[in-house]
């Protein structure tokens, strides 16, 4: 399984820091992963990646599955892991093509992401001591992360030389270094500001990372898991129960958008979504209306405090 190990690794973390998945959720996936692994490199003389699996492949092993007596649920949750581990592949442009696309099986009820409310994230915020170390850094990061819908990637990469609070936008560098240009709210920049001007004069960048927004104590950039744990920390602070991750502000972003009535082709350039079915690449925004979309219906862009 040497051909699978660190694909199987990156999936890991990407469910347990980009989707907040429970522990026990992981699990479930990765044991289902390891089943098709093994099953793939035993019938195949050579060994083989998970970048080379094909469709066949897949509806041989559900044939495997009706010889064993798998129920359906059974069958419906391992297909569900399949389907999330190649789209994991797909965001991450390692393959083209997705071979569970034209695959059939017992579907399971549909889940949504987490969103928190208005009130939700106004006490997320409010939990953040600005009094305690780097209270001012993480009340920013988590601001940006809902006033542009970032990633979490996105948020510990953002550049100095990417902020421009003079005309409210920052460049983004999205996934695979594809950059964007999005609008940033008055409160956001309010809070970046803050942290600018206060503590991060006092932290001295190492080697590489001067021209980093936001930096840990030792001058590094910040980590995901470091991102992750703010969240749970702020979260239970503030008293939500839902089950959040740092890729919730992102759902929470996009979600009172268009619940707002925002257009959706503004909602996906903001957010760098790519169509995958017709390889369609954002171009020629007009960075106006889209500060315009977001500033109309965006419920906390401007907000005054």
């Amino acid at each position: 399984m040497s051909k699978w190990n660190s694909y199987i690794t990156g999936f890991q973390h990407y469910l347990k820091l980009e989707k907040g998945s429970a522990q026990h959720t992981i699990a479930a996936y990765i044991s289902d992963i390891n089943k098709l692994a093994w099953y793939c490199e035993a019938q195949n003389a050579r060994s083989i990646s998970p970048l080379e699996v094909s469709s066949t492949d897949i509806l041989a092993f559900v044939v495997e599955l009706n010889k064993m007596g798998i129920g359906e649920r059974s069958q419906a949750r391992i297909l569900s892991s399949f389907r999330a581990f190649y789209k994991y592949l797909l965001v991450e442009d390692l393959i083209d093509s997705d071979p569970m696309e034209l695959i059939q099986g017992p579907q399971l009820p549909a889940t949504y992401p987490e969103v928190l409310s208005i009130s939700e994230l106004e006490a997320f915020f409010s939990a953040i001591d600005l009094s305690e170390e780097n209270g001012h850094r993480n009340r920013a990061i988590f601001e940006t992360m809902y006033a542009c819908g970032l990633r979490v990637s996105e948020v510990i990469h953002l550049r100095l030389a990417g902020y421009f609070p003079d005309i409210g936008f920052i460049r983004v560098i999205g996934k695979n270094d594809k950059e964007r240009i999005v609008p940033i709210g008055t409160v956001a920049i309010k809070q970046i500001n803050y942290y600018l001007e206060g503590d991060r004069r006092h932290v001295v960048p190492k080697a590489g990372y001067d021209n980093h927004v936001f930096l840990n104590r030792r001058g590094a950039a910040l980590t995901r898991n470091m991102i992750f744990l703010l969240t749970k920390k702020y979260a239970e602070l503030a008293g939500i129960t839902k089950n959040i991750s740092p890729h919730t502000f992102r759902h929470s972003f996009a979600t009172h958008l268009v619940e707002g009535g925002a257009d959706l082709k503004a909602v996906q350039d903001m957010l760098g979504h790519e169509s995958i079915t017709t390889t369609e690449i954002y171009t020629h925004i007009d960075v106006n209306y889209l500060k315009e979309t977001v500033n109309q219906f965006h419920p906390l862009f401007s907000k005054k405090q």
